[in-house]
């Protein structure tokens, strides 16, 4: 089957009985200059590991992402929620020996650890957990030891996510999911994507984005990095008033969340850690 057919899907979910879910976040890709676009932006970045790389996918849906990836050489381990998706997956591509399917929630692995290690990782994330899953695979940096994350990502993203990923200081858009992932990931816009190259069609864009582990923050030690995510968690959610009143008798600032830049955010970090007050925000 041709995977970006929309004739052939659509005559496929007919004939298996099988309705989109859109509680998942089941919008199948179905246009090849999209699928080649991320594609390329996944592979063709060196990553320490040998290339290809054994890459991690999260939601496969009726695998055309994975058809991509295998076809590239890459081993894949997807991770399907969808039973009926993820029974049909292995045999609907042949059977490849380089595809391994695990079914269940992406989150409850992610948690286990068993999403840890793999280079790369390339997706089209659900609509509604796209961004949690996200901020957990990142934030596995220095939550256990041995606990890694990939050192690339290629996602497709809600266009309003992905451009709260990449918002730098001083941008309205700018929020806590991206001050997070920019502190171990350089995040970059790889290209809009059209509802219509969707099916079912979802009712807003999609964006491309790929995220490159920076590797510039890998020596903050775990107490600076937990009052990082404490700060920043606390000041947008009161994104409106100034951090001064915020965090009243530790910070004398007039501005607000969304004006300070990773930096800034670190550097304030470690000079409240350094003078023994973290635990008090």
């Amino acid at each position: 089957m041709n995977l970006t057919s929309l004739s052939q899907v659509k005559d496929w979910c007919i004939r298996s009985g099988f309705h989109p879910n859109r509680v998942l976040g089941q919008n199948f890709l179905i246009d090849r200059n999209v699928l080649d676009a991320i594609l390329d932006a996944a592979l063709s970045s060196p990553i320490s590991n040998p290339q290809p790389p054994t890459v991690l996918e999260i939601g496969p849906g009726l695998g055309v992402l994975t058809e991509g990836l295998l076809s590239r050489g890459c081993a894949v381990t997807a991770i399907e929620k969808d039973p009926v998706l993820a029974d049909r997956l292995e045999a609907a591509l042949g059977q490849p020996e380089n595809l391994t399917v695990l079914k269940g929630d992406a989150l409850d692995y992610i948690k286990q650890g068993r999403c840890d290690g793999f280079p790369a990782m390339v997706s089209n994330l659900p609509y509604q957990a796209g961004t949690r899953i996200l901020i957990e695979l990142v934030e596995r940096v220095g939550v256990a030891s041995g606990a890694q994350s990939p050192e690339i990502m290629v996602v497709l993203l809600q266009t309003e996510v992905a451009e709260r990923l990449a918002a730098k200081e001083g941008s309205k858009t700018r929020g806590l999911s991206g001050v997070r992932v920019q502190f171990d990931y350089d995040v970059q816009i790889v290209r809009k994507v059209s509802a219509s190259c969707f099916w079912p069609r979802p009712e807003i864009g999609s964006t491309v984005v790929k995220l490159v582990r920076h590797h510039r923050n890998d020596a903050v030690g775990a107490e600076v990095r937990a009052l990082f995510r404490r700060l920043t968690k606390q000041a947008f959610e009161h994104r409106r008033k100034q951090l001064g009143s915020i965090f009243k008798g530790l910070i004398e600032s007039t501005a607000r969340a969304e004006e300070l830049s990773n930096e800034d955010w670190l550097a304030l970090s470690r000079s409240l850690v350094a003078a023994g007050v973290g635990d008090e925000t």
